[in-house]
């Protein structure tokens, strides 16, 4: 039987804090680069030990998405660039895990949105992908956002959006557009951002581990 870490992750925020918890980063098919920016979780999860008083494992592990692992991860990490499918039997297990209580965030590093949004349309057909407003908890947890996402890198010219899926009233998936919150997470020299930049995508990913294990 899989094992929901429904009780975890819907219970106060502080209480998580006293248990050693691992976020994942997802392994897909289509061809994209799911390995995407392999110092960015390890560099996140040290900020919130630090910052959050969070007590996250300190390594990325990663999991696939048909895999009954993602069920042990309340909060899991998704990124590329490129093409990203779900088979069906990783579309049951996501809506699943999403329903049951977990938190999923993809981050496009560029090249993935005209993929990600058809295969959020297969998780759940009936929901639409809508953008969350700036007022939504998520921006507001230890670290204040009041115009949403910050931007990270320029790419089209676009301005950063936040997108999600709610299911029952609770955002289950939060989609970073044009913000490249991954690559601020990276090691300083990976893409030489300024630190204002960096501070900025650690603490906007700190809220995303924040709301995920808190709910509110």
């Amino acid at each position: 039987m899989k094992k929901l870490l429904l009780p975890l992750i819907l219970a106060p925020y502080m209480v998580a804090l006293s248990q050693t918890i691992k976020i994942a980063q997802l392994k897909y098919s289509g061809g994209g680069d799911w390995y995407a920016n392999p110092t960015s979780v390890p560099n996140l999860i040290a900020f919130c030990n630090q910052n959050l008083n969070t007590n996250l494992h300190p390594e990325r592990v990663i999991v696939e998405a048909s895999s009954p692992e993602i069920f042990n991860f309340p909060f899991i990490h998704v990124t590329g660039h490129g093409n990203i499918v779900f088979t069906p039997s990783d579309v049951e297990n996501l809506r699943k895990y999403l329903k049951g209580g977990g938190f999923l965030h993809i981050d496009d590093n560029y090249g993935m949105d005209q993929f990600i949004r058809n295969e959020l349309k297969k998780l759940f057909p009936q929901q639409e992908l809508v953008e969350v407003p700036f007022y939504h908890p998520v921006y507001h947890q230890k670290y204040d956002f009041p115009n949403g996402l910050p931007k990270v890198h320029e790419h089209d010219g676009k301005p950063p959006q936040g997108f999600g899926i709610f299911y029952e009233g609770r955002l289950v998936c939060f989609y970073s557009y044009e913000s490249d919150l991954s690559d601020g997470w990276e090691d300083p020299h990976v893409h030489n951002d300024p630190e204002e930049k960096r501070q900025q995508a650690l603490k906007m990913g700190a809220n995303l581990i924040s709301y995920a294990f808190s709910g509110r």
